[in-house]
C-alpha cells in the first residue's frame, strides 16, 4: 500500500506538508508525477509548479537523502536504495477555484490531482491518506474536520481526521477534500446518505436546500434507474461572487456567491440566483452517470500528462446541460414558463454571435483545451460552445425521439440505454453508439439530419419540432442594450452589439459582436467606457440615454484601451432579430414533450 499523509503545514504562507512513503526494490528506478489536467476541467493545469521543495529518503539507513532526478515539468525519478522510501513536498495553496488547493487560516481544500504525487510504476497499488493537523494549529484549528467522498478506514468517523483509503491512485485523485469549521448536513434518497457541505459562513435556509436538492438527485437516479456510488457529497466554496462546478464519481465540488442560498425568511421565494445554484447542483450530480462513468472511449482511461482530444464533449455537457434546468421543471422547483424563459436564454447565447455558422460542435468539442478553455475577446463571433448549443441538439433528439416513437421512447430512454451498455460496463462511447441507439428508438435513420447538426457549422432549425408540442419558437428583438432578456414588441428598442459590467467609473466591455455599433466605433473587448456624449457611464445611465434618444442617434464614446484615451463615434440602432422567444402557445400538445418517458 502506498501511504500519503498531508497537513496545513502553514496558514499565513498558505503551504500543505505532504509526505508519500512506499516498499521499493534497492536498484530499481521509480518515477513520480503529478497530473498536468484533471478530468472534466480540459485544460493544461501544470499543477507541478505549486510544488516548492521536494526530497526523498531512504527510511532504512537513518533517513539518509536519495537523489531525486527531474525529467521534465511534472516528473522526478529515483534510484531506490533500500526497501523503503519517503518522498517529502510542500504544496503551495491560494486556488480556491474547484480544481486544485487552497489553505487559509479559515479553511482548507485540495484535488489530488493537484496535490498527491503518483507513483508511475505502481498505478494501481491500494492508498492510504493520512490527514493531520500540526500539534502548533491543534488550538488555533480545533473545530476543524474532513469532508471528503473518500472512503474511511476503520476508526475513522464521518468528518474526522484520520484515515481515508482509496482502491487505487485513480480514486484518491477523483475525491478532493474539504477542511474547516463548515456547515454540514445530510439528507437520504434511495438509501443514499447526501451530504451538503458549505465551507463558509451562509444564511441560506437548509430545510429548503435539502428538500430541493432532494428532489434533483430524485429525479436523476429515476432517470438512470439506480445509484452508482455508496453516500454524495456537494461541496460548496461560498464566496462573495463566484460561480462554478467540478464533478466527481461521488462527489461534487462547487463555487457560489454567499447569498445565492435560499433565504429562510422568504421561504416562498426562488431567486434567480437560488434557481442557478439549483441548476449548477442539478448539473454536476447528473454527470456522476453522464462523463465519471458513461465516458467516451477517448477518456478509457485517461491520460492526464497531455491533452486527450475527444469530439463527444457536445454530449457529455451539451445534454448535461439540457437537464439541468429541466430537471428543475420536471421536479416542481420552477415552473414551465421560468423553464422556457431559461431555455430562451441559452438560444440567445447560441444565436446572437456568428460563432455556430464557424464552428461546428464536434469540432468545438475537439478544440476545448483552446478554444473554449482559453477563449480570445473573439469568442462570442468565431466559436460555439458545445454546453450551449449541445443543449439545443440534445433538445432537438429529444423531440425527435418522441415524435418518430410515438411518444413511447424519449432522451430519457437514450440515456438509460447508454448508462446499461456503456456505463454499467466501463467501454467507451464513440459518436456511432448515439446516433445507433437514436435509430433504434426512432425506428428511422436519422442519421443524416443528425450527424449534419454535430459537423456543420449550421443553425439548429427547432421551430417545427417545438410547434409540434404546442411551443412557439420565435426571433425577436433584445429588450435592453446589456441583457439577454428578449421582446416581441415592434417598437425600437436600441442596440449597440456589447455586453459590459459595471466599475466604479464607466463599464467595462466583456462582448463585442461583430458589424454591430460597437464594433464600427471601435471598441474592443476590456475596453473601459466612461463617457458618451460628455456624460459619466455606467450601466443604469448608458440604458436611460439610449431610451430617451431617437434611432439611428450618434453619439461620441470616450474611453480607456490601456491607459491610452480614445474617442469615437457610435449608433444606437433597432434591435436586429438576434434573441429568440420561446413560449408555451398549446399546454395541452406540451405534455407530449414534458411528460416522463
Amino acid at each position: 500500500m502506498i501511504q500519503y499523509k498531508i497537513f496545513p503545514q502553514n496558514l499565513a504562507s498558505h503551504i500543505f506538508a505532504v509526505e508519500l512513503s512506499f516498499a521499493t526494490q534497492v536498484g530499481k528506478t521509480y518515477h513520480l508525477s503529478l497530473p498536468a489536467w484533471l478530468p472534466g476541467s480540459y485544460m493544461i493545469r501544470d499543477f507541478a509548479k505549486n510544488i516548492i521543495e521536494i526530497t526523498a529518503y531512504d527510511n532504512e539507513k537513518t533517513n539518509e537523502q536519495v537523489t531525486l532526478k527531474k525529467t521534465d515539468k511534472q516528473t522526478w525519478q529515483f534510484t531506490a536504495t533500500g526497501a523503503y522510501t519517503k518522498i517529502n513536498y510542500q504544496i503551495f495553496a491560494f486556488d480556491l477555484s474547484v480544481r486544485t488547493a487552497y489553505l487559509d487560516n479559515q479553511r482548507g481544500f485540495f484535488n489530488g490531482s493537484s496535490t498527491f504525487l503518483q507513483v508511475q510504476e505502481l498505478p494501481d497499488e491500494p492508498c492510504q491518506l493520512v490527514i493531520s493537523l500540526p500539534q502548533e494549529l491543534n488550538e488555533k484549528c480545533s473545530n476543524w474536520r474532513v469532508a471528503t467522498g473518500l472512503p474511511r478506514a476503520k476508526g475513522t468517523e464521518k468528518y474526522q481526521l484520520g484515515n481515508y483509503l482509496a482502491d487505487d491512485y485513480q480514486e484518491l485523485i477523483d475525491c478532493p477534500v474539504a477542511l474547516g469549521d463548515f456547515d454540514a448536513f445530510e439528507f437520504m434518497v434511495e438509501g443514499v446518505t447526501h451530504h451538503l457541505v458549505f465551507t463558509s459562513q451562509h444564511f441560506g435556509d437548509r430545510e429548503r436546500l435539502k428538500t430541493d436538492i432532494a428532489k434533483l438527485c430524485q429525479h436523476h437516479i429515476n432517470l438512470f434507474g439506480e445509484a452508482p456510488f455508496k453516500e454524495y457529497w456537494f461541496i460548496t466554496h461560498l464566496l462573495g461572487s463566484g460561480f462554478g462546478g467540478l464533478e466527481h464519481k461521488n462527489s461534487t465540488i462547487l463555487q457560489a456567491s454567499r447569498f445565492d442560498l435560499p433565504n429562510p425568511n422568504k421561504p416562498e421565494e426562488t431567486t434567480d440566483n437560488y434557481q442557478t445554484f439549483l441548476s449548477l447542483c442539478s448539473h454536476e450530480y447528473f454527470h456522476a452517470w453522464n462523463v465519471c462513468r458513461i465516458k467516451p472511449k477517448e477518456f478509457q482511461p485517461y491520460n492526464l500528462q497531455q491533452e486527450v482530444h475527444t469530439r463527444q464533449l457536445w454530449a457529455y455537457e451539451g445534454i448535461t446541460s439540457y437537464y439541468d434546468d429541466f430537471s428543475l421543471f420536471r421536479t416542481g422547483l420552477i415552473s414551465f414558463d421560468d423553464y422556457l424563459k431559461q431555455l430562451a436564454k441559452t438560444a440567445t447565447r447560441v444565436y446572437r454571435g456568428q460563432g455556430e455558422l464557424k464552428q461546428s460542435v464536434t469540432d468545438s468539442s475537439f478544440d476545448t483545451w483552446t478554444k473554449f478553455y482559453q477563449q480570445g475577446a473573439d469568442a462570442v463571433n468565431n466559436i460555439v460552445s458545445y454546453y450551449t448549443k449541445g443543449s439545443l441538439i440534445a433538445l432537438w433528439l429529444d423531440l425527435t425521439i418522441r415524435e418518430k416513437s410515438a411518444g413511447v421512447y424519449s432522451l430519457d430512454t437514450l440515456m438509460r440505454e447508454l448508462w446499461i451498455h456503456f456505463g454499467r460496463t466501463n467501454i467507451g462511447t464513440s459518436e456511432d453508439d448515439f446516433i445507433n441507439i437514436a435509430n433504434i428508438l426512432c425506428n428511422d435513420d436519422i442519421s443524416e439530419p443528425f450527424l449534419a447538426l454535430l459537423n456543420n457549422a449550421q443553425r439548429v432549425d427547432l421551430a417545427p419540432l417545438l410547434s409540434q408540442v404546442g411551443i412557439a419558437f420565435s426571433k425577436q428583438k433584445f429588450k435592453q442594450l446589456n441583457s439577454l432578456d428578449t421582446t416581441d414588441n415592434k417598437a425600437y428598442s436600441p442596440y449597440i452589439g456589447a455586453q459590459y459590467k459595471n466599475l466604479p467609473l464607466g463599464v467595462k466591455i466583456t462582448q463585442v459582436i461583430e458589424n454591430s455599433p460597437a464594433a464600427h466605433a471601435g471598441l474592443a473587448v476590456n475596453d473601459i467606457l466612461v463617457a458618451v456624449d460628455n456624460l459619466q457611464v455606467s450601466e443604469k445611465s448608458l440604458q436611460q440615454l439610449a431610451d430617451h434618444l431617437p434611432e439611428n442617434s450618434q453619439v461620441t464614446c470616450h474611453y480607456f484601451r490601456d491607459d491610452q484615451f480614445i474617442s469615437s463615434k457610435m449608433t444606437f440602432i433597432d434591435s436586429p432579430l438576434a434573441a429568440i422567444g420561446i413560449q408555451e402557445i398549446d399546454n395541452m400538445l406540451s405534455d407530449k414533450w414534458r411528460c416522463k418517458i
